[in-house]
């Protein structure tokens, strides 16, 4: 059995980025990353722009000014000032050309048409230059950034509409099992209500990846074989939940091995999620995860997590470890290292009730698991404890 250290490097090891690109539009970009760096089009500003609501002068050695109009943003006639004159003008409106400072209107004592100021003002004062954040053909952002509502909000200022970003992994989850049937239909005697594709679409949501198609397929070996033939040759990532154990009507193994998946390992030494399965066919990679919820969930984040990362090229590709301190007591059975659904604040943990595999209500209240190693058999309070923090 395949140790949880093994398994991670395993799937470290045979996760490989897409390296594809994909073009977006800037709206719809929001998650990706940049795969070429992005130059400016235009200045920005592309005029001299008044950084408040005031008065753009000329100046001159004389403190009073003549007021001779006004400027306000989107204004495109150029207003030519001589030494001595003024226009009211606000923020983000064009400065004109003759205009060489701008002084906020609460520095100014207005008197018809005329002001005066109350102390001598700086050449470009308040005046935001042509080109002060970029200029034309230089670089606004570089390869790899993650496109921020920020990064998106700036390339729209730019002028940009579309993007080439890399190219996130498509993805297959399949749910297989005669004793599911959808939400909102009759629960008859001996059916559950399929929940595993609604989970882990939600996590991989949460993650921003959106290019997920489901699939449901019944127990039997022939349907189950020719769909994940087709969803292996159409996909970057495949994900199956269920049937992937030895009973009798457990046909994924039966199929992946005909479909000459390459395995790099199946069943886990851990507790909950033993009966695991990672493997690769060119470059899609396959999972077939346990069909318990909770041990679905608890090995997409452990493993899953890392060949997605892998996928988009991130340096960052395990979820986050911290050590905190127990307020629970556990006591653990049996000799396989086990993750606990916990909720971790401020450096303390809680261990929470109902550890089972198929218990999804602890699961829901969780934010972190606590890794009880193979060595560890007791956990009591006040002891410090490795915790896996899960994405929120």
């Amino acid at each position: 059995m395949t140790s949880i250290e093994e398994a991670i490097q395993f799937v470290k090891e045979h996760s490989k980025p897409l390296l594809k690109s994909i073009y977006k539009t800037v709206e719809k970009a929001g998650g990706y990353e940049l795969f070429e760096n992005v130059d400016s089009p235009i200045n920005m500003p592309p005029f001299r722009q008044s950084a408040m609501d005031g008065y753009a002068l000329n100046l001159h050695d004389n403190l009073t000014y003549q007021l001779i109009g006004e400027v306000k943003a989107g204004d495109v006639r150029q207003t030519i000032l001589k030494p001595g004159e003024a226009v009211r003008i606000f923020t983000g409106a064009p400065v004109p050309n003759s205009s060489n400072a701008v002084v906020m209107q609460e520095k100014v004592i207005a008197n018809g048409d005329n002001i005066s100021i109350e102390n001598k003002v700086e050449v470009n004062m308040n005046i935001r230059p042509l080109g002060e954040q970029v200029k034309k053909g230089e670089q606004a952002l570089a390869k790899n950034t993650k496109l921020t509502p920020a990064a998106i909000g700036y390339l729209s200022s730019l002028g940009i509409s579309k993007v080439n970003v890399f190219k996130k992994p498509s993805i297959a989850l399949i749910t297989t099992g005669n004793e599911l049937v959808e939400a909102g239909s009759e629960l008859t005697y001996g059916k559950i209500y399929e929940s595993n594709s609604k989970m882990l679409l939600s996590a991989l949501y949460s993650l921003k990846f959106y290019d997920v198609t489901i699939h449901k397929v019944e127990d039997d070996f022939e349907k189950t074989q020719s769909k994940l033939d087709t969803v292996i040759n159409e996909n970057d990532l495949v994900i199956i939940t269920g049937g992937i154990s030895v009973g009798d009507y457990d046909f994924v193994g039966k199929a992946l091995n005909t479909l000459r998946i390459t395995e790099h390992f199946y069943k886990v030494k851990q507790k909950p999620g033993k009966p695991l399965f990672f493997g690769t066919k060119q470059n899609t990679a396959v999972f077939a995860l346990p069909g318990n919820p909770a041990a679905a969930l608890t090995c997409f984040y452990v493993y899953v997590y890392i060949t997605l990362q892998k996928m988009m090229n991130h340096q960052d590709i395990e979820l986050p470890r911290v050590n905190a301190t127990s307020i629970s007591a556990f006591k653990k059975f049996g000799d396989r290292p086990q993750f606990l659904k916990a909720i971790h604040i401020n450096g303390s943990v809680e261990i929470l009730e109902g550890q089972s595999s198929a218990m999804q209500q602890t699961f829901a209240l969780s934010n972190a698991l606590v890794f009880m190693r193979e060595e560890v058999t007791n956990i009591e309070i006040g002891d410090t404890v490795e915790v896996i923090l899960l994405p929120v």
